[in-house]
C-alpha cells in the first residue's frame, strides 16, 4: 500500500534537501512598492503659493535717552562721566524713576574687579527708584 515502515516519514528516495529561498514573490513585492513611490512621489513636490510679508534685514533704531554709570574697582560711581557720591546717585536715580514711560535706560559699565555685592546694591537701588530698562555695557577681551 505504500505506507513507510520504521515509523518514519521516508518514502526511500535519498534526495537532497533544496535550501534555496525563493526571490520571485521578494522582488515582487520590491515591484510594486517601486510602482507606488514613483506615483506618489510628484504629488509630494506639489506646492501651494502663499504670499508672505517681506522683511527688511535693518535693525530698527530706537532713539532713546540713556545714562551711563561706571562703577570702577573701588567702588566708585561716575554718572555720565561725572563722579557722584551716593547721596546723589540715589537722588538722581529717584530723579529718572519718576519719568514715567520717558525713562532713560540705564547702562551700567563695571570694571572686572568691581565687588558684586556693590553691583547688586546700585541694580537694587535703581529698581527702587522705579527704573524698568537696566543694561549692562561689556567691552570685548582682547585676543590673547
Amino acid at each position: 500500500m505504500g505506507f513507510a515502515t520504521g515509523g518514519s516519514f521516508d518514502n526511500g528516495e535519498d534526495e537532497p534537501m533544496l535550501s534555496e529561498i525563493n526571490m520571485i514573490p521578494l522582488i515582487d513585492v520590491m515591484l510594486v512598492l517601486l510602482v507606488i513611490f514613483l506615483v506618489t512621489a510628484p504629488m509630494l513636490t506639489h506646492s501651494v503659493r502663499i504670499d508672505l510679508p517681506r522683511a527688511s534685514g535693518a535693525p530698527t533704531v530706537q532713539d532713546r535717552a540713556h545714562v551711563q554709570l561706571a562703577i570702577d574697582a573701588a567702588g566708585a560711581l561716575h554718572w555720565n562721566g561725572e563722579r557722584v557720591d551716593h547721596a546723589t546717585l540715589l537722588d538722581r536715580l529717584r530723579v529718572e524713576g519718576a519719568r514715567g514711560e520717558s525713562q532713560p535706560e540705564l547702562h551700567l559699565r563695571a570694571d572686572r574687579r568691581t565687588e558684586y555685592q556693590v553691583l547688586a546694591d546700585v541694580m537694587a537701588e535703581a529698581a527702587r527708584a522705579g527704573l524698568t530698562r537696566i543694561g549692562f555695557v561689556s567691552e570685548p577681551m582682547e585676543p590673547r
